[in-house]
């Protein structure tokens, strides 16, 4: 595990990266808010330990700029700033755990493994197949049969919902707020003239529809 430790207090961020180091972990450190927050847009990193009370700024501000970039490491606020009020406003900034000066360092070290298990247990798939269907999300590709499919971008996520609720009936309502994040009911169709238009793609030249219509509820993507 590679760790980003952003302290000020040359004793403890010493403290911490040898005891990371002796735990067969990297440790790279920064000592205030500049340095911390150009580390961590750089990335690279398994989880953060951020001090909150950074000579330049609080490092509540590094967390929160990385979540409004969907950089989603995971980051433990190490601070003496152990008020309630405080500790909400970091957890509301995106940090995912909140650990009180005085601290344990292998309490901070099994909150460390515990977050980042939590975000490897929440990781999605990345390749979605159904039948001789495949989708990539990252490369953003589309494959049936080992031919190309060329979707819109709204096309392309209406296909990636169907793909994660394969062989499952996904309503009118379900499609609304997850692809178009629509909560409530628009007076257009627009879920049919999209849904019509990704068919016709994905559908039209195989001999076997994946898409169905599931008559009164809504849609499903499936191999039969």
């Amino acid at each position: 595990m590679k760790v980003l430790v952003i302290e000020d207090d040359p004793g403890g961020r010493a403290v911490i990266a040898q005891g990371l180091e002796e735990s067969g972990h990297e440790a790279v450190c920064a000592e205030d808010f500049k340095s911390g927050l150009r580390l961590a847009r750089e990335g690279g990193y398994d989880a953060l330990i951020v001090d909150r009370m950074l000579p330049d700024g609080d490092g509540v501000n590094i967390v929160k700029s990385l979540r409004e970039a969907r950089d989603t490491t995971p980051a433990v606020f190490l601070t003496a700033l152990n008020d309630v009020d405080e500790r909400i406003k970091g957890l509301r900034a995106g940090g995912d755990d909140y650990v009180a000066k005085p601290f344990s360092f292998l309490e901070l070290l099994a909150r460390l493994e515990a977050v980042t298990r939590r975000l490897e247990a929440a990781v999605p798939e990345t390749v979605l197949k159904v039948g001789d269907l495949e989708v990539d999300v990252i490369e953003r590709s589309v494959r049936r049969g080992g031919t190309e499919i060329l979707l819109q971008p709204r096309e392309f996520r209406l296909l990636e919902f169907l793909m994660r609720h394969a062989g499952r009936t996904v309503t009118r309502s379900m499609l609304l707020e997850g692809v178009w994040k629509y909560h409530f009911e628009p007076e257009t169709k627009v879920i049919d003239v999209q849904m019509s238009r990704l068919r016709q793609k994905i559908d039209k030249d195989f001999d076997h529809p994946l898409i169905h219509t599931v008559r009164g509820s809504g849609y499903c993507i499936r191999a039969d």
